[in-house]
């Protein structure tokens, strides 16, 4: 099923349309939240309340328009709002990183080779240091232009 065909499906309130509109952005739409939040926690959490408000909104999205920008800008805007009050909050007690996914775990290709994989660790783990100097609007603004390629 091709995504005008999920949308279409959605539109009807067939949800299996979603379950077809998860599969094709699920991946992305993780990343982004991951790479804004910071917490994969807060990232799964926005992501499924991204597809769920889809859902319920899809009567709302311009169907001669593509699906995608739509949508990953939903879950970019939930993201950069969940890291801002996220930022707001000082916990009690210092977190425990012993459990804690690195980022380059988190971000990590499987596909290349051995040297290629350290390479991209190491520009991983570069790049997430320096999103986490960010703010979450500015973290928001590098994510829709160099990860989702969104030039809004």
């Amino acid at each position: 099923m091709n995504e005008a065909l999920a949308v279409a499906r959605m539109k009807d309130g067939d949800i299996a349309g979603l379950a077809e509109v998860v599969h094709l952005y699920q991946t992305r739409a993780m990343r982004a939240a991951y790479l804004i939040t910071r917490d994969r926690s807060s990232a799964e959490d926005v992501v499924q309340l991204a597809f769920l408000r889809a859902y319920q909104r899809i009567g709302q999205f311009d169907p001669t328009r593509p699906f995608g920008p739509w949508f990953l800008r939903s879950v970019v805007n939930a993201a950069v709002q969940t890291a801002s009050q996220a930022a707001r909050v000082v916990p009690l007690e210092p977190a425990a990183t012993d459990d804690r996914v690195p980022a380059s775990a988190e971000l990590a290709d499987r596909e290349p080779g051995p040297d290629l994989r350290w390479e991209a660790v190491e520009t991983r783990e570069e790049l997430w240091t320096a999103l986490g100097q960010l703010t979450p609007r500015q973290r928001e603004a590098v994510v829709l232009r160099y990860y989702l390629n969104l030039d809004e």
